[in-house]
Formats: C-alpha cells, structure tokens, sequence
C-alpha cells in the first residue's frame, strides 16, 4: 500500500514537473523570455499533477476504448480547470486564466480550446507516458523509493506552505473596480507588487492578465516595505 502511494505520488511529481515545463516553453516561444508559469515557488504547476494523476486511476478501465478515454478525459480535466479557477478566485480574489475572448468558453475558466488537448494528451499518457515513468519507478528500491517520496513531500508541503502564507498577507490598496477595467487594474497591482519580495514579483510576470474581482479590497499597509520578510 505505501508503495502504491508513493508510486502514485512520484507520478504526481513527474507531471507537475512535465506541466510546468510546457508552460514554460509556451511562454518562452510567445514572449522570447523564461518566465516561471508556477504560481508555487519550485518548478511544477500541481493542476496538472492532479489531472494525470485523476487520469490515472479513473479511467485505466478504459484504456481499450480510446474514444471513451478520449471523451471522459476531456470531462475530468474540463472540471478540474473550472473547479481550480473558482477556488483561487474565491480564495484569492483574483481570476489567474481568463478565456473570455475565447470562443466556445463557460465563463471564461474553460474553453475547447484548452478541452480537446485534454483528451489528446490523456491518450498519450496512458499509453506511453506512464508505461515508462511506473516501469523506471517500481525498479526503485523500495527504501530509495520512501525516500525520494518524503524528500520530494518535505519540499512541495513547505513550498505551499509559504507561498500561501505569502498569498493570504497581501494587501492591496483601496480601489473601485468596473466590470471591463482589467487593464486598470492589473496596471495597479503590478505597480504595488513590484514593492513587495521575489515571489509577488514573479506571479505577476507568470500570470500578467489576471483579473481582480472585488468591488472594496484591503487599505495598503502604510509599513509596506517593512514587511518584505514575506
């Protein structure tokens, strides 16, 4: 069973790793710049994480019907992005993808466009990806395996412990915000965060279009450069 786990969440590991690093390389082609797409610190971006992992162990009893893998894959990665959308914007009050001016989108957290590659790249994980990645991990050790697990668990728990720490201690200054003002806005908070540590620096530059959706947000902490310990 521990085994199993660790094996499960090696994979996890594996296709945070792999996710960020396509966000990475389309940034790079669209910008000419490497830009961290990881809203956590390390080089990963857990939604794809998750949603291979979901892959994984929902739909292995359609490995013979590609089309039915095709399709539920689509479903299962669809609400993944929606559902992650919504709590960041609930937690965080912030949208951090936006496919509004995409055609075919449902309230601009998914759109086809994203929905179709689901399916495609589920199709690929199943039937090469994983293959390679479990056949290379069950030839581990099984000590060297716990280890790598909990080496790797120490690092992403204390990253998402301080990036959300960091995250829930912003402070924005007062401001109105109109529907169709995202320009203003994301304007306006670029320029507060730029006073503020690394991390705050490199979200902007990760997610330039994010959007902020409360009508009254926080008073901008008058000591503000006395707390960059965050």
């Amino acid at each position: 069973m521990l085994e199993k786990i660790c094996l499960l969440f090696l994979l996890f590991m594996t296709y945070s790793f792999i996710g960020w690093l396509m966000e990475v390389t389309c940034k790079l082609i669209e910008t000419k710049k490497i830009i961290n797409r990881g809203f956590l610190i390390g080089p990963y971006c857990p939604i794809y994480g998750w949603g291979c992992l979901l892959i994984t162990m929902l739909l292995n009893k359609y490995i013979d019907d590609p089309l039915v893998l095709f399709v539920m894959a689509i479903i299962i990665c669809s609400i993944l992005e929606y559902v992650t959308s919504y709590l960041m914007e609930k937690l965080f009050k912030a949208r951090w993808w936006d496919y509004s001016k995409r055609r075919f989108n449902i309230n601009g957290r998914i759109c086809l466009e994203t929905m179709v590659p689901f399916g495609l790249l589920a199709l690929f994980i199943m039937y090469f990806i994983n293959p390679f990645f479990v056949s290379l991990y069950i030839k581990l050790p099984f000590s060297v395996l716990i280890i790598l697990s909990s080496i790797l668990f120490v690092i992403f728990l204390v990253d998402n412990i301080v990036t959300f720490t960091i995250m829930f201690n912003m402070k924005i200054s007062k401001i109105k915000i109109r529907k169709d003002n995202t320009e203003e806005i994301t304007e306006y908070v670029r320029n507060i965060l730029s006073k503020r540590s690394y991390l705050y620096k490199r979200l902007m530059k990760a997610y330039p279009n994010m959007k902020i959706f409360r009508d009254k947000v926080m008073s901008y902490n008058n000591d503000i450069d006395n707390i960059n310990q965050y």
